[in-house]
């Protein structure tokens, strides 16, 4: 009876799945296509790095392109024919195309960029330009001599 539960269940979840996909949209992001990576983004001192999750992705099959500040992710994960469909007991993972892009605050310096993929996590290593990056500013002071503006009293 519990095993009859479970499969109820399950058919009931794949249901709602397949009649409402979730689907996680952000203010910067653009999303078409079958399915959508998951992506971390952080920050160090002169650059920004994506780490985006594209288990099984041939890298020959990712198109990674910036322009300005923003950077543009395309690719897709192909369904494997080698095992029939009807032949899976449960198929959750996503295939097919995928496009993402991102905004950042800083220009890129695009002939820098660094993508390696290795382990089924895509690393895009984007240095920050050098004139777009925030200046700190030395403040020198000023010796007794140069302190002699004080504007005159004069009493009219």
């Amino acid at each position: 009876m519990f095993r009859d539960l479970m499969r109820l269940q399950d058919r009931m979840n794949r249901m709602f799945e397949e009649t409402f996909p979730v689907r996680r949209e952000d203010d910067d992001l653009f999303t078409r296509g079958n399915w959508a990576p998951a992506v971390d983004i952080y920050e160090k001192d002169n650059s920004i790095v994506l780490k985006a999750d594209i288990p099984d992705v041939d890298p020959k099959d990712i198109d990674i392109r910036v322009e300005g500040n923003r950077l543009y992710l395309k690719g897709e994960r192909r369904f494997e024919k080698e095992t029939k469909e009807e032949n899976f007991h449960r198929l959750e993972r996503s295939y097919g195309s995928f496009a993402r892009s991102f905004a950042f605050p800083y220009q890129i310096s695009a002939d820098k960029i660094e993508a390696k993929y290795q382990n089924g996590v895509l690393h895009v290593t984007l240095p920050k330009r050098e004139d777009a990056m925030p200046k700190k500013i030395k403040i020198s002071a000023a010796g007794p001599e140069e302190r002699r503006f004080e504007p005159e009293m004069r009493n009219r």
